[in-house]
């Protein structure tokens, strides 16, 4: 399995992990920790991991400072 495809994977099974989180608050009752949980704690922070891995792979391979990477110039 290819890098990208790696963490696209190990992305989508810790945000498949929050959302059963998610659904054990709102099942217990807890709306007010689970709108917390969304908006602010970790299933927002897993939602944008997943995000972020896709627009890397979109916008192409860049660098620290933003540039493309070039490779051996």
């Amino acid at each position: 399995m290819a890098k990208y495809e790696q963490q696209v994977q190990n992305a989508m099974e810790r945000l498949d992990q929050s959302l059963a989180r998610l659904r054990d608050l709102i099942k217990r009752g807890e709306n007010a920790n689970a709108i917390h949980f969304m908006e602010r704690g970790e299933l927002k922070d897993r939602y944008e991991d997943l995000q972020n891995i896709i627009n890397i792979s979109y916008n192409g391979n860049y660098g620290a400072r933003g540039v493309r990477n070039t490779g051996n110039l």
